[in-house]
């Protein structure tokens, strides 16, 4: 709150101010560069001009990124916040379908591709196709053998290093600063619009974990996600920190760069730490100066190991939504909790644990309409008043989603609740433990999973007649694996190639259903809703599924028949998915 009586209101405010006082301060360690704050500054102004100029963006315009963590991610993106514009952050993973979908949600009619190799992603007939919507596709490259794609980096490299002089009024915190995509129920991405009030809250995440200015930060997760450039960029310029910033992560060199940059704090989704713990024993490992790591999905066991293993580096777990700002921070040396719902935590945070339906997870109501809070040690979903600190903006194009996430009259007429979709418990030390994501996403590899999005993709194949996508929980995993149960068309087989190569050119590999679960029919609500619960609660064992079962063997580029030896090799770890 100090630094808003300041003036300095806005995300780029802070960054803007950490490079008046800190200019010669390393910002960003990328590869081989070194970037000052002062450095990032001035090419970020570089940014804004060459979009001003050559591209003729304004305030209040959208301008999509499609960019790998790379720290021209950072400076385009602040040179467009210094026209006024709304960024959009767009997956790296994402095909073409997607893409489309998600420029015309957002109403980005100019797309900024990264220096690396995502505009190979687009073919011959994708890029014209962008052109006739009118999308503008600027890559970062000194040119470009692509009619459609104009180049950038030649005119940044002349551009002028002054900030342009530009008169816009002061944005209202609760208006919309980014969209950062989530996975859609819909079958697509859902473009989640993200406050400046939201953003500026958000950069507290490391210094909320104890962290300070002259600490190095470890951060290899994607900046298209909120917990990368929103808690990972955005605490480090809160702290005037130190970001060592990777493309991507590798297990293997995690020590090693720990030592080689002196990384004393770290950024993690769960699935990082299982990584570790997984890699063989190296001198590197003890040897380093990481005193804090700080993240969220941290399973207890590997919490545990990685305790035990790695030296006297503190966990700070947490838990936080990309669309609200409600959320946890676990203080304690408590193993698994997520925080603690104290009275202080309430107070600035408010919100609520639910009874719901275990069926259709929909909140129960009394006889006078109103929803009823669980008792300690109960399970219940999580929801948020709304409030100028916990505003929800909604979904950029899809009005019936945003609805769908609001819970009215929860208590008294006229309140307003965000719904989160999220399972926690509470006991009775207050400690709230993260029990499960409802609907129909999961999260498998760091990244949330539509599961709609799956059966779309599935559908498309000629001898699949319907599909029911979901997650299994795999021992030795964060999150939950792919799954679908699916019908063949009558007189077709399953061709687990055919399958294998429409998966590959069509979803992430994120996405991709590792089991099949072959039926004759598909289990519905009276309302005709696919069951997923009974499916969910089977998995993919032999012996409790009388059906068919199918396992995704990637070396073979294949489905093949998930007999009892496959699943033992894959519950003992014999088989990496």
């Amino acid at each position: 709150m100090s630094k808003m009586k300041r003036g300095l209101l806005t995300y780029l405010d802070r960054f803007v101010d950490q490079a008046k006082q800190n200019p010669e301060k390393p910002f960003i360690v990328y590869e081989k560069e070194v970037l000052t704050y002062r450095d990032v500054d001035l090419r970020s102004n570089k940014f804004a001009n060459v979009f001003r100029s050559e591209l003729g963006v304004k305030h209040g315009d959208i301008v999509a990124l499609w960019l790998s963590n790379e720290p021209d991610f950072v400076c385009a993106w602040f040179g467009l916040s210094k026209l006024g514009c709304e960024v959009a952050f767009l997956n790296t993973n994402i095909k073409y379908k997607s893409l489309q979908h998600c420029l015309q949600c957002c109403g980005a009619k100019v797309l900024i591709v990264g220096s690396g190799n995502l505009i190979q992603v687009l073919d011959d007939d994708d890029l014209p196709a962008l052109s006739a919507n009118e999308i503008n596709v600027w890559v970062i490259k000194k040119s470009c053998s692509h009619q459609c794609v104009s180049t950038l980096l030649d005119k940044i490299e002349l551009a002028s290093e002054e900030k342009p002089q530009i008169d816009f009024p002061l944005p209202n915190l609760t208006s919309n600063f980014l969209f950062i995509f989530t996975s859609g129920t819909t079958g697509l991405p859902k473009a989640a619009r993200v406050s400046h009030i939201k953003a500026v809250m958000s950069m507290a995440f490391f210094r909320l974990c104890g962290a300070k200015k002259n600490d190095t930060i470890y951060l290899t997760l994607p900046l298209y996600h909120m917990a990368g450039s929103l808690l990972g960029i955005g605490g480090c310029i809160d702290l005037g920190a130190t970001c060592v910033l990777k493309k991507k992560f590798s297990a293997s060199q995690f020590w090693k760069d720990c030592i080689k940059y002196d990384v004393t704090v770290f950024q993690y989704i769960g699935e990082l730490c299982r990584y570790l713990i997984n890699q063989p024993k190296t001198p590197e490992e003890i040897a380093h100066k990481v005193r804090i790591a700080a993240g969220s999905g941290l399973r207890a066991d590997v919490w545990k190991e990685f305790s035990r293993r790695f030296g006297k580096v503190r966990i700070c777990e947490a838990y936080g939504l990309t669309e609200a700002s409600i959320g946890f921070i676990n203080y304690t040396t408590e193993i698994g909790p997520i925080g603690r719902a104290s009275y202080f935590n309430k107070r600035s945070l408010a919100f609520e644990f639910l009874k719901y339906d275990p069926e259709t997870y929909e909140p129960l109501r009394t006889d006078k309409g109103h929803c009823v809070k669980v008792k300690k040690g109960e399970v219940g979903l999580l929801v948020a008043p709304l409030s100028f600190t916990n505003p929800f903006l909604g979904y950029a194009g899809n009005k019936p989603m945003s609805e769908k996430k609001l819970l009215r009259g929860v208590f008294k007429e006229g309140d307003v609740y965000f719904n989160t979709g999220d399972l926690m418990l509470q006991d009775h030390r207050d400690f709230v433990y993260f029990k499960d994501r409802i609907g129909d996403t999961f999260r498998w590899k760091g990244e949330n999973v539509a599961t709609t999005e799956v059966s779309e993709v599935l559908g498309c194949l000629e001898f699949l007649q319907d599909i029911n996508a979901y997650g299994v929980t795999v021992p030795g995993y964060e999150g939950r694996a792919g799954m679908a149960a699916v019908v063949l068309k009558e007189g077709h087989d399953l061709n687990g190639e055919i399958l294998y190569s429409h998966l590959v050119q069509n979803l992430p590999a994120y996405a991709w259903p590792w089991f099949l679960r072959v039926q004759t029919f598909l289990d519905v609500t009276e309302t005709f809703k696919q069951q997923k619960k009974k499916l969910v609660e089977d998995g993919f064992c032999p012996h409790a599924v009388q059906a068919p079962l199918y396992f995704l063997d990637s070396s073979k580029k294949t489905y093949i028949p998930l007999s009892q030896s496959v699943y033992n090799d894959i519950i003992l770890g014999k088989i990496r998915l």
